[in-house]
């Protein structure tokens, strides 16, 4: 079989596979749009963040750092926290970026949960370029985000409504990836300290304060654990890692 080595080609092979991530992005990057609009910023401010930073849950984040009195070190601190799961998924990812050139940049930059999750499951076709195949889901995953900003900043600028609730979407989401993580894992060790960090955290700092208090436990706990979590799976994620990558 010949092999179909242009971008049209890659593009066209990639977009049934993230049809589903389609369907999630628009819903969540219409919140995020809106959210954005109510803090008084044009859909094109929401569009730019959505291109050059392209954080998810980080841009949901941000919203709430366009205040007075927000340091500039608490934006900073916040932001690795929320997003340093994102060191794991490029480590997993190596062998599969590393003949890529200067497109390995952006994949980089690219690497959501949702990206990373079909770079992970996604066996690319045998007539396709495997570079511009993954370069094809990553941007395409990106394109839905960047279209949802800008519908939902749009939507809340022409048609104004209570956005009370909206900015669940993203913990919906987080819910979702969670369970399903869940069930399809044996080890549970670390959703166990993600949810008994956040719970005692919780009581003790209160619910304004918890969070980062609930994030620097989780990671100490993960640390210090790690032969245990190891013993219990660990290895076998890494062995299907190497496979995948491969």
């Amino acid at each position: 079989m010949k092999k179909k080595t242009g971008y049209a080609a890659a593009f066209q092979a990639a977009f049934p596979y993230t049809i589903p991530v389609l369907t999630g992005y628009l819903f969540i990057g219409i919140a995020f749009g809106i959210m954005f609009q109510e803090k008084g910023y044009n859909f094109l401010w929401a569009a730019l963040m959505s291109v050059l930073v392209y954080a998810g849950s980080g841009q949901y984040l941000a919203v709430n750092f366009f205040a007075p009195g927000v340091s500039l070190f608490y934006v900073i601190f916040m932001t690795f926290m929320v997003n340093v799961r994102h060191i794991f998924y490029g480590i997993s990812m190596l062998d599969k970026f590393k003949h890529m050139g200067k497109r390995k940049l952006y994949m980089i930059f690219s690497l959501t949960d949702e990206t990373y999750s079909l770079l992970f499951i996604t066996k690319v076709p045998k007539d396709v370029d495997k570079s511009k195949f993954v370069l094809a889901i990553a941007l395409l995953d990106q394109c839905y985000w960047i279209a949802g900003s800008v519908i939902g900043a749009l939507a809340g600028h022409l048609i104004p409504f209570d956005s009370t609730g909206v900015d669940f979407a993203m913990t919906a989401l987080f819910l979702v990836i969670m369970t399903e993580q869940w069930m399809s894992s044996k080890n549970h060790l670390p959703a166990l300290a993600g949810i008994g960090s956040a719970v005692v955290c919780r009581l003790i700092f209160g619910a304004s304060n918890f969070i980062l208090p609930s994030m620097i436990c989780i990671l100490l706990l993960l640390l210090s654990g790690r032969k245990k979590i190891e013993a219990l799976g660990g290895q076998d994620l890494v062995k299907e890692v190497d496979r995948h990558a491969s």
